[in-house]
């Protein structure tokens, strides 16, 4: 499978690495992809600096800090011209139970991922805030029974 021209088998391995573990010392990342100290440090430079590493950060266990409950929301919006859509998305960054926004195709034009503690939490989050939303039509919600795969690694 080809990424891109300008990666080859080294950068995809160091990639593949940092996804499986960001903590890797130089040391042990150049002895995983097959590389030296310098080169490979030259290379991870080279993919944060051309935006293929955008940032690393620590996975936390939402149970462990009771935030265990997911709530999937598709949202309606009620006008789609530029202001009212670029209105809305400003206000969700705003928002730190919201932890990931898409706009999507379909019915409906924007789906949240919410992690809050409670359900009833949610209904007040619902209730107080996301109706609340510019430009917010209706709000309709699921939330998650169990997760059954998460991974924030690309298949590369």
């Amino acid at each position: 499978m080809t990424i891109s021209n300008e990666l080859d088998d080294f950068d995809l391995k160091i990639l593949r690495a940092l996804q499986e573990n960001a903590d890797y010392s130089m040391n042990e990342l150049g002895d995983i992809v097959g590389l030296s100290h310098t080169p490979c440090w030259r290379r991870i430079k080279r993919l944060e600096s051309e935006g293929y590493i955008r940032g690393k950060v620590t996975l936390l266990d939402p149970h462990k800090l009771n935030r265990g409950v997911t709530v999937h929301a598709y949202l309606t919006i009620k006008s789609h011209d530029e202001e009212s859509l670029n209105a809305f998305e400003s206000a969700v960054m705003d928002i730190k139970e919201i932890v990931e926004c898409y706009s999507t195709t379909g019915d409906k034009d924007y789906m949240l991922r919410i992690v809050v503690n409670s359900v009833s939490d949610y209904e007040v989050l619902l209730k107080q805030t996301l109706v609340h939303l510019p430009n917010v039509a209706s709000v309709n919600s699921t939330f998650a029974l169990k997760q059954v795969k998460y991974t924030t690694q690309l298949p590369l």
